[in-house]
């Protein structure tokens, strides 16, 4: 009975049913997954009740992203085929029973636990609930397709708003020794349950030959976007094509460069006016770091939403140009004003939330929809790499240049410096994007069979 509710036909949505109970659903699991921007919270506390280091405390949150990129490169093609209240319920039970798997390991003293808990199983649900109502998204909103993606990505940005003053509340309530991290991580688990069961209850996917209300015909909306395609590629043949890796380029660079300011913001602010008449206190630096997740959360559905109307190249150019140019502003002039500094940082961190909510809809303009949350969920490797790569640019540059003798903006010259470069790489990529040759695309019969033909056909082609 249980598999018969999770089977893909079951979620056909019935005649009459409202879209606009899709982007709800995707937000209840990606406002839950998006804790996992959250985790500093918890860091204090296992720090001083498991006696753990900084860096074995950051462990869980470093697994958890890498399984994201995992995860969803290699499930997204059972994503597809399975349909998405299968893939939420699987993020669901992953994501949930790693934090009951943490609790166990919390209230045991086996720090081993919380980072396959958290980290490995949580992190498998993390990548299957990030793409799982990509496609299904895509699939109901084909008129504003960069909207309705943002309005679920949003969630993921804006999930440790909601996450990191809860977790706080309770971290005081149940105290911050072993037990009462494992109850906190307890409470979490069941809450979540809860609150990604009504996604699983909600989605439905569109009926065959579903149109929204007043959509135009594919080829009257395609008339003037080039780049948008009315064919369809599966998965496998999208990693073969050269504009899947300028793609996969362009989001590394726009990742990386964001994530440099995301992942160092609050010493960055501070060490950039320390020697000034005005230094930043370690409350205004909170709240900085607060700002810069309110744009990270807006930016992904305001960027996304105009990419619909000025079209997802321009937007990147967006996304790359203008964020090379707000970081050199922060570079030339950046110790000498307060707002402009954190008027660049906030302009590119929205890029870097936005750059996360527009790929989708840049994907099903070059691929088509018939397999497009497989291939996103193959593209988010390049999220994996990024975040190695910022953190590890900022971080490693500003030891150096503090070991030269280097203080406040010193440190952060060359690795801003660095950031402009890798933007400028990815502007070039997104240049070199053109449409789709037509011998990646699938043929027509195939196409219609849906993603659950996808290994006959490939059986059937030799591909």
């Amino acid at each position: 009975m249980a598999l018969g509710f999770l089977d893909r036909s079951r979620t056909v949505a019935p005649p009459g049913w409202s879209r606009w109970l899709i982007p709800p659903a995707a937000l209840s699991v990606h406002l839950s997954i998006g804790q996992a921007y959250a985790w500093s919270v918890f860091k204090p506390a296992l720090e001083s009740s498991m006696g753990l280091s900084g860096t074995a405390s950051a462990l869980p949150f470093q697994l958890g992203i890498v399984m994201l990129g995992l995860s969803a490169a290699f499930g997204g093609t059972l994503v597809e085929r399975n349909g998405p209240r299968w893939a939420m319920t699987v993020s669901l039970l992953c994501f949930c029973s790693g934090f009951l798997i943490s609790a166990l390991g919390a209230a045991a003293g086996q720090y081993w636990l919380v980072v396959f808990g958290y980290g490995f199983v949580g992190g498998i649900g993390l990548g299957i609930g990030y793409i799982s109502p990509v496609s299904t998204l895509i699939k109901w909103f084909p008129d504003r397709p960069g909207m309705a993606t943002g309005i679920a990505i949003m969630g993921f940005g804006g999930g440790a708003l909601i996450a990191s003053p809860w977790s706080a509340q309770m971290l005081e309530s149940f105290g911050s020794d072993k037990g009462g991290v494992a109850s906190a991580f307890l409470v979490h688990g069941l809450v979540y349950a809860v609150f990604m069961s009504l996604g699983v209850l909600l989605v439905r996917v569109p009926a065959e030959g579903w149109q929204p209300p007043g959509g135009k015909p594919p080829q009257e909306q395609l008339a003037s976007k080039p780049l948008v395609t009315t064919a369809n590629v599966s998965a496998r043949n999208a990693v073969r094509t050269p504009q899947f890796w300028c793609l996969w380029v362009v989001l590394t660079m726009n990742v990386t460069a964001g994530i440099g300011i995301l992942e160092k913001a609050a010493p960055m602010i501070g060490d950039f006016f320390a020697d000034t008449s005005t230094p930043v206190s370690a409350s205004a630096a909170a709240g900085f770091v607060a700002l810069l997740s309110l744009a990270n959360m807006g930016g992904r559905f305001l960027w996304s939403s105009t990419s619909d109307v000025i079209g997802r190249k321009n937007m990147y150019r967006c996304y790359l140009g203008v964020g090379a140019l707000m970081y050199l502003g922060i570079v030339l002039l950046g110790d000498s004003s307060k707002p402009l500094f954190i008027g660049c940082a906030l302009v590119i961190i929205s890029f870097y939330g936005g750059g996360f909510a527009t790929v989708p809809a840049y994907l099903k303009d070059l691929f088509g929809t018939y397999q497009v949350g497989a291939i996103h969920g193959r593209l988010l490797t390049a999220w994996s790499t990024a975040g190695v790569l910022g953190p590890l640019i900022v971080n490693w540059v500003a030891d150096s240049q503090e070991a030269a003798g280097r203080s406040g903006p010193g440190l952060y010259g060359l690795a801003l410096s660095i950031m402009i470069g890798l933007l400028a790489v990815g502007f070039i990529a997104n240049e070199l994007i053109r449409p789709v040759s037509s011998k990646f695309h699938e043929p027509a019969p195939a196409a219609a069979a849906g993603p659950a033909g996808d290994e006959e056909h490939e059986e059937a082609t030799g591909r």
